[in-house]
């Protein structure tokens, strides 16, 4: 992302387009030009693409009418910011190229797969053909730049507009009371709807590939770290047959999007929901603890999983299920073995570097452990932060004969972390929330967001962080987990979907507020703006109807694993 570095201040209307000739208003002084030409020469000589920008902290895009003393920051395809602007584009492109070849058909956003959205027809069978055609009609759409356009309607006007057209695209809108005005996107005469910015037109994507993968197909797009290159494809097996797994369960529940799972709560049956939600969670893990003792040879249990998957949860679950298999979890903290602090290495801006495997005591840890499966005896260190050295303290440790060794942290899948230990001996598994429910067929709600969401509740609540606090530091987040998480995921034994389908619904009471709280002063507003027009499509679970021994536990409280 680029800052522009200057105010604009324009006695009259103007916009923010490509296409503008800045100078050429009525009116306009000298002044005013300046600041025109500038931000003209600004986008024109931008690296990368400019698709959007932050107009007084709240996400725009290029068609923005300009006020005097308007706070403007220019949106590329290099920042994450930027290249979900491109991804929610590419995604209403595909639905418009699809509805001019298959006018009578539907198709659905499912999930995301690396740098791809996987997404299905309900009547298709997803022929070379298929591809081949839709890939041609996107690219033509692409080709004409045509102009996308965001047209607001009065709820009486909606309420016409869905009468006369049968249609659902956006209705979530319409369905939440005393929301006004009701918005759609317009491209000729291709209508949608979608939950965040889009681009103001389609030439804006020059990067794109369509590929057929499984029942259905893969819109694959650039990442904003190479916004100028398609990336190699990678297939995650397991990652797509996690995903799979929930869509095909939930599917059976019929609660997918956010309209029917609200429909449950009217009807109240949202209790039943829960309690199907809750028993696939302990079903599965009693399936993992199944198949780690049907492993005769497995002495090491480790956790991996981004921030906010419930993992000190899932931890505690699975040992129970252990238990009833005969074996004795016993924990060992990977946080005890850093290297002393002057052996720390530092990240580019020379800080500390504690999230890399070179701040973990490699040596140690794995000589630790090998003692332990060998049945020996350690002395476990403890690591003191606040001098950066390790401390002995005369904590001893030996693994007895039905005991197993469960370790949970970010490296766990990496085998740097375990390298002396032979892989018969270790089962890995990988954690985090794949959310399955989408706001409609064609938004889907992020994982990423969902754990950002838990993540402010549970600061809050037990850290005593603000929500602006969160999202200031949540890029640090997500980078530590891109480097140090997602590339080891497939090398995990099994995958577990901690989502639960109505999570937001309960953790909404307590986000929403503390969302509400950020002023527009601050950069974190445009965040904040975006979560808050997700969360309040959904209507309240309280929070007592969620179970004492369920991992939203981790981030509302009162469980019954007392983690906080």
């Amino acid at each position: 992302m680029k800052r522009l570095g200057l105010y604009i201040h324009i006695p009259f209307c103007d916009r923010i387009c490509n296409y503008c000739d800045f100078t050429a208003f009525q009116g306009a002084n000298s002044k005013t030009k300046e600041y025109i030409e500038a931000l003209k020469k600004e986008i024109n000589e931008n690296k990368y693409e400019v698709i959007g920008c932050l107009y007084n902290n709240d996400y725009r895009n290029l068609e923005t009418e300009v006020e005097e003393g308007a706070r403007i920051e220019l949106i590329d395809i290099s920042s994450k910011e930027g290249m979900k602007i491109y991804v929610r584009t590419i995604v209403y492109i595909m639905g418009k190229a699809f509805e001019n070849l298959y006018n009578r058909e539907k198709i659905m956003v499912e999930y995301q797969l690396g740098n791809a959205m996987y997404c299905k027809c309900d009547n298709i069978q997803i022929t070379d053909e298929f591809i081949t055609k839709l890939k041609n009609e996107m690219q033509k759409i692409i080709e004409k730049d045509e102009k996308i356009t965001k047209v607001e309607m009065t709820r009486k006007e909606a309420e016409k507009f869905y009468e006369e057209n049968n249609s659902s695209r956006g209705r979530l809108q319409f369905d939440l009371k005393g929301n006004k005005p009701i918005y759609m996107y317009y491209c000729g005469n291709y209508y949608n709807y979608c939950y965040g910015t889009l681009a103001n037109r389609t030439g804006i994507i020059k990067i794109f590939d369509v590929i057929k993968y499984g029942d259905g197909f893969l819109i694959r797009y650039p990442s904003s770290k190479e916004p100028t290159k398609m990336p190699e494809f990678h297939e995650t097996k397991k990652l797509a047959w996690a995903l799979e797994e929930f869509e095909k369960i939930h599917s059976v529940l019929d609660v997918l999007t956010v309209y029917k799972l609200n429909k449950a709560i009217e009807e109240d049956r949202i209790k039943d929901v829960i309690m199907l939600a809750e028993a696939l969670h302990e079903k599965k893990i009693a399936n993992i603890a199944d198949d780690i003792a049907k492993r005769k040879n497995v002495k090491m249990v480790l956790i991996a999983g981004p921030s906010s998957s419930g993992k000190t949860t899932f931890a505690q679950r699975l040992g129970i299920q252990l238990r009833l298999n005969g074996l004795k979890p016993v924990t060992i903290s990977v946080d005890n073995y850093f290297v002393e602090r002057q052996d720390t290495p530092r990240d580019e801006n020379g800080e500390y570097n504690f999230e890399c495997i070179e701040a973990i005591d490699l040596k140690l840890f794995n000589e630790h452990l090998v003692k332990l499966l060998n049945g020996e005896e350690i002395e476990v260190p403890e690591f003191d932060f606040n001098v950066g050295t390790k401390r002995y303290n005369g904590k001893k440790m030996r693994l007895a004969e039905d005991e197993i060794l469960v370790i949970e942290g970010i490296h766990c899948l990496n085998d740097k972390l375990t390298s002396q230990i032979s892989k018969d001996q270790k089962y890995k598994i990988y954690i985090s929330a794949l959310t399955v429910l989408n706001m409609d067929r064609y938004n889907r709600i992020s994982t990423t967001d969902t754990r950002l969401i838990r993540r402010i509740v549970r600061d809050y609540q037990f850290r005593g962080y603000s929500a602006l606090h969160t999202l200031n530091t949540w890029h640090k987040v997500t980078e530590g987990e891109e480097k140090n998480i997602f590339p080891y995921q497939e090398l995990a034994n099994t995958i577990f979907n901690t989502s639960l389908i109505y999570e937001l619904n309960a953790l909404k009471p307590i986000a929403m507020p503390l969302l509400q709280e950020i002023t527009d002063e601050y950069r974190e507003y445009a965040e904040a703006q975006r979560l808050i027009n997700i969360l309040k499509y959904f209507r309240e679970v309280p929070k007592s109807y969620v179970p004492n021994n369920s991992l939203l536990k981790e981030f509302l409280g009162g469980g019954t694993f007392d983690l906080h």
